[in-house]
């Protein structure tokens, strides 16, 4: 699939750390996978009050929590009202006719890409150590 590069030049953003930030939006769903499998596991027993759930497992619930909550707050404070259209695009890499045809998103393509760029300027910002 042709991927259309973003110019975040003016965020200060060069274009292998947006590839960087891309690929790491990329990831979202299957961390949302596996927080549900996690989340609901088959096999998940309590003996005597204590749950046989691994710490393991606890300790990669927090991290996946924690990458998902990174996504989807850069998404609501770029704009609560287009989140879920910024989450499918950067998330699961619906292009934007899709947006607008089958999802019907409530503004033009020149400004969903603003916010767009916008999202990644915070998803920069939240992600530097």
């Amino acid at each position: 699939m042709n991927k259309r590069e973003l110019s975040l030049e003016k965020y200060g953003i060069s274009g292998k750390r947006y590839k960087e930030l891309s690929g790491f939006c990329e990831q979202y769903p299957e961390w949302v996978s596996n927080l549900k499998r996690l989340k609901n596991p088959a096999g998940s027993m309590t003996f005597s009050g204590v749950s046989v759930e691994d710490i393991p497992d606890k300790r990669r619930k927090e991290e996946l929590e924690s990458k998902c909550h990174i996504v989807e707050n850069a998404a609501r404070q770029a704009s609560q009202d287009l989140q879920q259209y910024l989450i499918k695009s950067v998330c699961y890499e619906e292009p934007f006719w899709y947006l607008r045809d089958i999802m019907g998103i409530p503004c033009c393509q020149r400004t969903f890409y603003d916010y767009r760029r916008y999202f990644f300027y915070l998803l920069d910002r939240e992600r530097k150590i």
